[in-house]
């Protein structure tokens, strides 16, 4: 039988067939079981197998009774960072081997040919000469069919560009609910268009060109502008394209008669497929010069007059305003991105307003800059001046309102990771500033924050794999990549994406590259503690099978690095809780208990000179924290005890002398009141490695020392401290010698006040311990002190109808108490030997026993009635009955 405290034997090979409920139904451990038993027994000695799915109330609190039990623990506590930089205070890099957090950025740092080559160089302009048109020939007569018609669709679109084009000349203005100025005004009528042929200027829409042997647009080089920042246009010489008239006999026609004489010699199928693509050839280059047309206009109506605003620094609210006014018209035009002429104008503009120091402002003046789609040292200072503002945290609504973060996922989505590699770092620790802010987890994710950045790590292992070396300054950025990651896992969202791009492999994959770098360790570290706190992530974590070795590495590496050590063993802690595969896999590892105990004594002389917390000069709290060493020690006990549940790691763990000394000095040296968790979870690894009962068990060698030191468990005020010391003594009061020395210390008195608790795992783990003890005869007449037999039955009418466990093992106690009954008034009362006789009866009665439960349960409690139960309560049920002087039973007792 199996209880909180352990699995309860029935009987004891020493006592013949004490305990026994029946020789033909239940023999003992080593002996003949039922046919249930037996099957239960092959699938798994230590938890029963669960029939539902879904996890009900009733198969909580049966596992939650399990022989071997897993320990809980507190995620370690990492506290807020009071400053925003790249590398917090607890950083292993000094500050000459990391990039800066603190700069000055003006406009003079930018760059305003942002399109020049890296080099720097300027290339000499090409020389365009035009080509003479050659020599008509007699074939060529032919080429006087008329050109195919243009595509309707591009007619159309060249048609609504001209009509925008001669709207906006007839309004006057762009502009929506403003007037412009005398001097654009007088710049629109400049813009009529005027040509004076021949080496004459020629004026198109205010663009003053030199013209030479020209006598038409200029198509194939438009006009390169340039901005003098007093909104001036200069005259630029242009190289044009010499266009040449048709031949003669091209422009008439020709003679009918002579074309149809000579059909034999027209054009085969590719020389009209080659007129064809020159007519849209043609077409495309019409509809281009259009489009300059018309974004000539726009840019003087709509970018110009803003510009004006900018460049008068009124005060920053106006400017702001104009920012913002501007970007939407850059937008509306489709001027952003790197292809627009006026772009270089533009962004001198733009990058002379950085030097104003508003955060506001330059906030906006950033998302504009991102928008043109700069590149090399103007992407690296513009995600500087991002990074810089996002250090204030007063600046967090400023970043939420122009929606920035768009921006920068941008960045890293589009541009080259080995090329901006410095950009990426600092848009990566502005990222990392904001994502602390809950207000922004959401919209991250939605944005595709937890895509990108696993996208990213993927690159780098990728290239480290393949070259043998990471990028520059790329273990940089991943400090700041993981410490995002490590954010976001506190979502659902984005533990759920995680899981579902398979980043956990990854992060694993980052570890083993990066083992000598603490900061990525250790982000990731936090990562997982975060991740293997819900079941599927832990899941997902033990499946790679490569992790257990990497972390034992990690602990070794660093054994006296606190804050990344805890974080492995509480990792370690959550993988063996819920995984029996995961004990195997971390057992197998070499030197994985090795390493433990390494840890543990290192930590334990770290804990010994350590002062505890509340005690200097300050009023002590009710339950102080644990010291940094201590709080390692209780995720260390936690991983032995999850540990010794596999059933051929815990046999060697209880004969383990240096394991079971570690423990048990823990509970010599510490206390409940000063260390509550450390001392409960080292209780509940001992209560894990007694239920061994193998041959060179040290356990068993030392049980009464053991159950002395639980003793002080139990005059404790500590109620789970007291259950965990009931559980382990339901193991060892398997043991004659541990019997008599519990009865001395009167803890049998102390069980059956235990029975009065109304909490059914204490009284389960109470009841447990007093079945062993009526094991012996000469002990049986301690369930008459104090009561003993009407709180068995009272426990077994509370609990019973809900609880066939406990049923079972207070039946299994009162059989063991009236092996020798002759009459049953004497042995259990009168009052007593009635309700046992209706209640029996009436637990025995399927339907009723089984009524008020949906399907789920009522399989599930079937189980539990049909092997456990039903076999007990009948063979007790006959007893009573046959030794009952009763002639009528009393009232059914309510339940």
């Amino acid at each position: 039988m199996e209880t909180l405290a352990g699995r309860v034997e029935l009987e004891r090979p020493r006592t013949g067939g004490l305990g026994c409920v029946s020789e033909e139904h239940f023999v003992l451990k080593g002996k003949m079981l039922s046919s249930n038993d037996q099957k239960l027994e092959k699938l798994d000695p230590f938890h029963r197998p669960s029939v539902s799915k879904q996890k009900t109330s009733a198969e909580i609190i049966s596992e939650a009774r399990n022989a071997l039990r897993t320990v809980r623990t507190q995620r370690p506590f990492t506290p807020r960072e009071d400053q925003r930089k790249l590398f917090g205070p607890t950083s292993s890099r000094t500050p000459e081997n990391r990039p800066p957090s603190s700069f000055s950025l003006y406009a003079s740092s930018f760059e305003l040919a942002d399109s020049r080559p890296i080099s720097g160089a300027r290339l000499s302009p090409l020389e365009l000469k035009p080509k003479a048109p050659a020599s008509p020939t007699t074939e060529d007569t032919c080429l006087s069919f008329p050109k195919p018609p243009l595509d309707p669709v591009k007619i159309r679109k060249i048609s609504s560009a001209r009509a925008r084009l001669f709207r906006a000349a007839s309004q006057g203005s762009l502009l929506q609910d403003r007037s412009l100025p005398s001097a654009q005004s007088k710049m629109l009528e400049e813009s009529k268009e005027t040509m004076i042929v021949g080496n004459s200027t020629m004026k198109i829409n205010g663009i003053y060109l030199t013209a030479s042997n020209t006598t038409g647009h200029l198509k194939n080089h438009p006009p390169q502008l340039t901005y003098d920042g007093d909104f001036r246009e200069t005259k630029e010489q242009e190289m044009s394209k010499e266009t040449a008239s048709p031949p003669s006999h091209l422009r008439s026609g020709g003679d009918r008669g002579k074309r149809c004489a000579r059909a034999s010699s027209c054009p085969s199928s590719t020389d009209l497929s080659r007129l064809e693509s020159k007519a849209v050839s043609e077409a495309n280059l019409q509809e281009n010069d259009t489009k300059i047309e018309v974004d000539e206009v726009f840019w003087k109506t709509r970018i110009v007059p803003i510009l004006h605003e900018l460049e008068k620094e009124e005060n920053i609210e106006t400017m702001c305003a104009a920012c913002t006014q501007l970007h939407h018209a850059l937008q509306e035009g489709s001027m952003l991105g790197n292809k627009f002429k006026r772009r270089s104008v533009l962004l001198k503009t733009l990058y002379k307003l950085v030097d104003v120091g508003s955060d506001s402002l330059s906030l906006k003046l950033a998302k504009i800059i991102l928008a043109l789609k700069v590149s090399r040292k103007n992407l690296l200072n513009v995600c500087k001046l991002i990074f810089k503002i996002s250090r204030s945290e007063k600046n967090d609504s400023l970043i939420q309102k122009d929606n920035i973060l768009e921006s920068l996922l941008e960045v890293l989505r589009s541009e080259d990771l080995q090329t901006n590699t410095e950009a990426f770092l600092y848009c990566m620790g502005a990222l990392k500033f904001i994502s602390g802010s809950p207000e922004f987890l959401n919209e991250m994710i939605s944005n595709g924050a937890v895509e990108i950045l696993t996208d990213l790590i993927k690159q780098m292992n990728e290239n480290a794999e393949k070259y043998g070396a990471r990028l520059t300054n790329s273990d940089h950025l991943l400090v700041q990549t993981t410490a995002i990651l490590r954010n976001l896992a506190d979502s659902p969202v984005a533990r759920n994406k995680l899981l579902n791009i398979d980043a956990l492999p990854q992060l694993c994959i980052v570890i083993g590259q990066n083992m000598d770098d603490k900061d990525v360790c250790t982000n990731i570290a936090r990562i997982f503690s975060k991740l293997t706190s819900y079941r599927d992530c832990c899941a997902a974590l033990a499946s790679y099978s490569r992790c257990y070795a990497l972390f034992l590495k990690l602990l070794n590496k660093y054994q006296k690095k606190q804050d990344l050590v805890i974080r492995i063993v509480f990792i370690l802690g959550n993988l063996t809780a819920r995984n029996n595969q995961a004990r195997e896999h971390f057992s197998r590892e070499r030197g994985s208990i090795e390493t433990l105990l390494t840890l543990f004594q290192v930590f334990r002389q770290l804990d010994a000179h350590s002062p505890r917390p509340g005690l200097s000069g300050t009023r002590q709290p009710t339950t102080p924290r644990p010291s940094e060493a201590e709080d390692v020690l209780v995720k260390l006990t936690r991983v032995l005890a999850n540990v010794a549940i596999h059933p051929h790691i815990g046999p060697v763990l209880a004969s383990n002398p240096q394991v079971v000394d570690l423990l048990l000095s823990t509970l010599e040296s510490k206390s409940l009141s000063d260390c509550e968790e450390l001392v409960i979870n080292t209780t509940a690894a001992i209560n894990n490695l007694s239920f061994y009962q193998v041959k060179n068990s040290v356990i068993q060698h030392k049980k009464l020392h053991v159950a002395e030191l639980l003793l002080k468990l139990l005059v404790s005020k500590n109620m789970d401290g007291i259950l965990e010391a009931v559980r382990v003594f339901g193991n060892l009061s398997q043991d004659h010698d541990v019997c008599n020395f519990l009865v001395q210390n009167n803890v049998h008195k102390f069980m059956m006040t235990l029975l009065e608790a109304k909490h059914q795992d204490i009284c389960f783990s109470a009841c447990g311990v007093l079945l062993n003890l009526t094991v012996d005869e000469d002990k049986h007449a301690i369930l008459k002190e104090g009561g003993g037999i009407k709180k068995l039955v009272d426990c077994l009418r509370d609990f019973g109808p809900s609880d066939w466990q406990l049923a079972c093992l207070v039946c299994k106690t009162l059989w063991n108490f009236s092996k020798n009954i002759t009459n049953a008034s004497p042995c259990f009362g009168d009052e007593d030997t009635n309700t046992l006789l209706v209640l029996l009866s009436s637990f025995l009665d399927e339907e009723l026993a089984l009524d008020g439960f949906d399907q789920d349960l009522k399989n599930y409690h079937r189980l539990h009635w049909e092997t456990e139960f039903k076999p007990v309560a009948q063979q007790l049920l006959k007893r009573i009955q046959s030794h009952n002087t009763f002639l009528e039973p009393l009232p059914i007792p309510s339940f």
